[in-house]
């Protein structure tokens, strides 16, 4: 059984100050600080930023390797819990401030999605809908049967529907009989999910909230009138691309297709035989998902296995081996996409992020074999972000952010909401 890690005393030690009676004491640094963490196949990721009124400013991040994770799965807990330490810990030196509960990310190919339906019946007469007659027709549809090792992450409502009018957003103050929702739930592995909670525990952190990854991405790269439209969001990460539909500005589906850039890399690595470190970086620098477009009197440098030494091969023969790939990959989207029946809603196209959509000659390939057209997209930034965050491998984190803002500001307002009220019923019980 993995040991629980104590967090080293580094940064609070680093954080002591002198206080107003001239004691040494530890800054508190927690309030309006916003913590995530994305636990990847090949990377972990913890990213720091304060919230106040005009949004989120970033403070500080760290992102060190993987270690004893597999296609979104923890494969090693004490490796897992080593890198998700070393990554917090270096985010919080930067940050100047120590944390100690963040939100969390998952994704791989244990994400499903399941719609159901499900209503209430208000009265014989009709009467207006309340925020509670909503809330019970949510837990009607929730209420179906699933495995004994699924739990769910999301509910989003895909539309109400009152007495015969469909496409209701929000019926709240609306009048009728009965009142039914489409509900798309996103579920995952409990045993997966609680794993990554386990780890990240081990770690020193308390986990505020598990959320998928894929619709946290989108939260920070798709556009409204995208949503509307149809788009399919396309996450191509380490061990696998998460995906997510929107039509009518709603979440129309949710998967996973179990292909992702450490398949190209395995690829590269054995087509080259050459180690797999060597490999990604060759893949990175010189790799092209199109052979016809790169000259064939092109070399580089292969490093070999062993004591051997370095060989020159040709640059097209590289993309020669990552082109097929490349169209397993799109095939497998597209596939997917037609057998979940969304393949249709996405006219406004495909959107592809992640670390993995940055190959070269990929958004082409994607673009003919999907025949829907087809963008790259990083996140959108936030204040004070450094460059190297702005690319698309960070999409998840940053979209991460935003939804723990935007959460922790909605709570706020709902809590102090409640204070007001309350003060409100105490000066009138006082007059």
């Amino acid at each position: 059984m993995a040991k629980s890690l104590r967090r080293k005393p580094g940064i609070k030690e680093e954080l002591r100050i002198m206080g107003s009676n001239g004691k040494e004491t530890i800054a508190n640094n927690n309030a309006n600080t916003v913590t995530v963490i994305d636990v990847g196949s090949a990377k972990t990721a913890a990213l720091i930023c304060s919230a106040d009124d005009n949004g989120l400013r970033y403070r500080g991040h760290a992102v060190v390797e993987s270690r004893g994770s597999r296609r979104g799965v923890i494969v090693e807990l004490d490796k897992a819990v080593q890198s998700i330490h070393r990554a917090v810990d270096e985010a919080e030196k930067m940050a100047g401030c120590a944390v100690s509960s963040a939100v969390v990310a998952v994704g791989g190919a244990h994400i499903k999605g399941v719609t159901s339906r499900g209503g209430i019946t208000l009265g014989q007469r009709s009467r207006e809908v309340t925020r509670e007659d909503i809330r019970e027709t949510v837990e009607r549809a929730r209420s179906v049967t699933l495995p004994a090792d699924r739990e769910i992450l999301h509910l989003l409502p895909q539309e109400f529907i009152l007495d015969d009018q469909s496409g209701v957003q929000d019926p709240a103050g609306m009048m009728g009989r009965r009142l039914e929702v489409n509900l798309h739930m996103v579920t995952a592995s409990a045993s997966a999910t609680q794993n990554i909670v386990t780890a990240v525990n081990r770690a020193g952190i308390n986990v505020d909230n598990v959320v998928y990854e894929a619709l946290m991405s989108a939260d920070c790269i798709l556009r409204a009138d995208e949503k509307e439209l149809g788009v399919c969001l396309a996450d191509i990460g380490a061990g696998s691309t998460d995906l997510i539909v929107y039509s009518d500005g709603m979440v129309a589906h949710t998967g996973v297709v179990p292909v992702g850039g450490d398949h190209f890399t395995n690829d590269v690595s054995v087509g080259l035989r050459t180690p797999l470190v060597a490999a990604e970086k060759i893949k990175k620098e010189f790799g092209h998902a199109l052979s016809d477009q790169v000259p064939a009197d092109e070399e580089i440098e292969v490093p070999a296995v062993g004591d051997r030494p370095p060989r020159l091969m040709p640059k097209r023969f590289l993309a020669e081996i990552l082109e097929p790939r490349a169209a397993e990959l799109c095939e497998l989207l597209r596939d997917h996409l037609r057998q979940a029946g969304v393949l249709e809603l996405c006219n406004a196209g495909i959107v592809l992020t992640g670390g993995g959509s940055k190959l070269k000659g990929l958004r082409e390939v994607c673009d003919k074999i999907m025949d829907r057209p087809v963008r790259l997209a990083g996140p959108s930034p936030i204040a004070k972000l450094p460059g190297q965050l702005e690319g698309a491998e960070f999409a998840t984190v940053i979209g991460l952010a935003m939804y723990a803002h935007r959460t922790t500001a909605a709570k706020m307002i709902r809590e102090q909401g409640l204070g007001t009220r309350l003060k409100t019923f105490f000066a009138r019980l006082g007059a």
